[in-house]
């Protein structure tokens, strides 16, 4: 999923369209010169729908797509004939993704299936006819309603990943690392921060043909939460995670602070993040020997779950292979609420 073309946040003009006019007409034939009224009802204007489509992981098709117009209803004729109702226009997005007002911000929606349709903005009612408005006081009504006019908002599609782990870290922790030994995923890798740019997705291989999907999400820094860095555009992906894993590198300053920083981020975004499991593995453990590992064993943070359980801590290398086999049993048992850990 390379960069230019993984987009996972769009803003579109929805016009619906406009319902058809109420036709006004009596009925004639040759056996009647004054029949009463038979006019049609017009047909509805055409609905913006919004459509889970498992097969799409970006939002990329939408992303140039900045107007959607729906169809015209047609007006009603005579015989009681009811207008055709103007076409709805469907916009496949991928599972994960949610409905936004572009003014208010109000989420209307998440498109949680394959499948799921939802109307974003509505089309316009037809008008009703003629015949509608005969009475005993009136009984050739001339007029008609006019059908409603369609509705022209700006809507914004943001996508949240589908993802059994993400990666939660600063920049510089191992996290596009530890992904491209664990799964096919290719990320971009190097020395300097902010090398992920845009969330990756692995699926990493697990024992008898099993497997999960990892999310490697472009480093948090401090502030994230209140729009310094990248943090702020991409936590809504960390929101769909079964398990959370906190990467901190182990030549960092002050191990527990940076844990400590990250799990502050993560509250200010939304609190309900705190509720997940999370594992916290301490990374790049090439750089240091057994006995230096034992003495840093102090510097863990101790956490536990809401549940009582504490989180796991892991020492790993994703250039040895060090403890990797070990985060995978602990990613696995979490993700299925298998609890051998110690209490």
């Amino acid at each position: 999923m390379s960069g230019s073309n993984f987009v996972d946040y769009v803003k579109i003009c929805c016009r619906s369209g406009k319902g058809g006019a109420g036709s006004v007409h009596f009925h004639r034939d040759k056996l009647t010169a004054k029949g009463g009224p038979d006019g049609g009802d017009g047909g509805r204007g055409g609905h913006i729908i919004v459509k889970g489509n498992a097969q799409l992981w970006t939002l990329l098709h939408l992303k140039y797509r900045k107007h959607v117009l729906g169809e015209d209803g047609q007006p009603g004729s005579s015989g009681l004939k009811t207008g055709a109702d103007g076409q709805d226009i469907i916009l496949e997005v991928p599972i994960g993704t949610i409905a936004k007002d572009e003014e208010t911000g109000e989420v209307f929606f998440e498109i949680e299936y394959d499948g799921q349709e939802e109307i974003i903005v509505p089309g316009g009612r037809g008008g009703k006819g003629n015949n509608h408005f005969k009475s005993a006081t009136q009984q050739t009504p001339r007029f008609a309603q006019p059908g409603e006019p369609g509705l022209e908002e700006w809507k914004i599609l943001e996508l949240k990943l589908l993802a059994d782990v993400g990666l939660v870290g600063f920049p510089n922790a191992g996290k596009s690392t530890l992904l491209s030994v664990v799964s096919a995923a290719k990320p971009e890798i190097a020395d300097y921060p902010f090398t992920t740019i845009v969330p990756n997705l692995g699926m990493v291989r697990y024992r008898d043909n099993q497997s999960f999907v990892m999310a490697d999400i472009p480093g948090i820094i401090e502030g994230a939460s209140e729009g310094r860095g990248l943090g702020t555009r991409f936590l809504r992906h960390i929101e769909r995670n079964s398990v959370l894993l906190f990467m901190i590198p182990v030549d960092t300053k002050d191990i527990r602070e940076e844990y400590k920083i990250l799990m502050n981020e993560l509250q200010q975004h939304n609190p309900e993040l705190l509720d997940k499991r999370r594992v916290i593995a301490i990374t790049k453990c090439d750089m240091i020997d057994d006995e230096l590992q034992e003495q840093l064993m102090n510097e863990i943070p101790e956490d536990k779950m809401n549940d009582g359980m504490k989180v796991p801590v892991l020492f790993i290398s994703a250039v040895t292979n060090k403890g990797i086999v070990e985060l995978k049993d602990v990613l696995w048992s979490l993700m299925n609420e298998r609890s051998f850990l110690e209490r």
